[in-house]
């Protein structure tokens, strides 16, 4: 009995050999198939079967796998190779990282660039016996098209800045000459005028209407100012201390002629910068802001009044911006800098009164 029992203890152990190696040869046929890179790690990180894929992914390293060897020393011969660009110049910290997710182990992903520029998704997973199956994943195609769509995105966003800076220089460049006109020939209707002057100067209105509904129907801007017939409004009928800053002279003088006209006293100063000096020493109820400017734009200005007002505890002076911009970024960007309103240029009387009769309440709305 004690022969036939080892006979039939060492079959089955032959057997079972046998089956192993089938079960292994199984395990190596399906793992080769696979069209990524595939390895598997004891539990003490050492290599027990990897695939041709993963061989052929690192084949700088490839001379270094075997049966036993640890996975972070042929990673760590790597890095003294220069397998590994995002490890130089750190090459501890890199590989002391890339040893803790190894040892954690808990599928998460992460992405690897090789010397050679392709780039590897990275899959690793504890198995049942405490050994780890890792996945190697080519993904350069993917990150080469994720730059291209970058890229793209880039130069679509570069165009379309491109497109509202040119709206925003046309806006400027059209409403500004524009608003000289308007302004102007509101000034000569408020004249002593004979019958034919005030005709002349109604066809001037007119035809400067139709101007500004020309350019806000190319500018696409859909919240343009309305026209005076529109927009109620009436002259304040006490005496304001206005100061309005505007590079262009044609302006300042409509600004004055506007003004002047319902009694206010009126400074007018080129640039933001003058504006923030004059204000300091102006005592003025109301400033009025072009924003494009040259030495200190109107937003920096106003900034700066806003910010002087709270370290100095002065009371607020309501602050009105008048542009030839006026999309709705625009209007954003003046009340966000700590404007109180935002009137677009061809200026009307209508709207310009109203604005100050909205900014210097509650004061202003008792005397209007």
């Amino acid at each position: 009995m004690g022969g036939l029992g080892r006979w039939f203890g060492g079959r089955a152990l032959a057997e079972a050999e046998a089956a192993a190696r089938l079960a292994e040869s199984r395990l190596r046929d399906a793992i080769e198939v696979i069209p990524e890179g595939v390895v598997f790690l004891d539990s003490e990180g050492c290599y027990v079967l990897w695939n041709r894929r993963y061989a052929e992914i690192y084949h700088r390293s490839a001379d270094l796998f075997r049966p036993g060897a640890r996975l972070i020393d042929t990673l760590r011969e790597g890095v003294a190779r220069g397998d590994y660009p995002d490890a130089l110049g750190r090459e501890a910290e890199w590989l002391a990282a890339r040893e803790a997710k190894l040892a954690t182990a808990s599928g998460d992903r992460h992405e690897q660039l090789l010397a050679d520029g392709r780039w590897l998704m990275i899959e690793e997973r504890r198995t049942s016996d405490g050994g780890v199956i890792g996945l190697r994943v080519d993904i350069t195609d993917l990150k080469q098209q994720a730059e291209q769509l970058a890229q793209a995105l880039a130069h679509a966003e570069a165009a379309q800045r491109a497109k509202s800076e040119f709206l925003a220089d046309m806006s400027h460049e059209l409403r500004t000459p524009l608003n000289g006109v308007v302004g102007l020939a509101q000034a000569l209707d408020a004249s002593d005028l004979n019958p034919d002057q005030r005709a002349l100067v109604a066809d001037i209105r007119q035809a400067a209407r139709e101007l500004d509904r020309l350019v806000n129907g190319l500018l696409d801007y859909g919240d343009a100012d309305l026209t005076p017939e529109d927009r109620p409004g009436a002259a304040p009928d006490r005496a304001l201390k206005i100061l309005a800053a505007d590079d262009n002279p044609t302006n300042r003088k409509v600004i004055e002629l506007m003004l002047e006209a319902a009694g206010a006293e009126v400074t007018t100063v080129e640039n933001g910068f003058e504006a923030v000096e004059a204000w300091r020493v102006g005592g003025y109820d109301v400033v009025l802001m072009d924003l494009r400017m040259p030495v200190t734009d109107g937003l920096s200005a106003i900034r700066a009044i806003r910010a002087e007002e709270q370290a100095r505890g002065r009371s607020r002076t309501p602050t009105i911006v008048l542009s030839a911009n006026t999309s709705a970024e625009d209007r954003a960007a003046s009340a966000a800098a700590g404007a109180d309103g935002h009137i677009g240029k061809p200026i009307r009387v209508e709207a310009l009164y109203s604005a100050l009769a909205a900014a210097l309440e509650p004061q202003a709305a008792q005397a209007l």
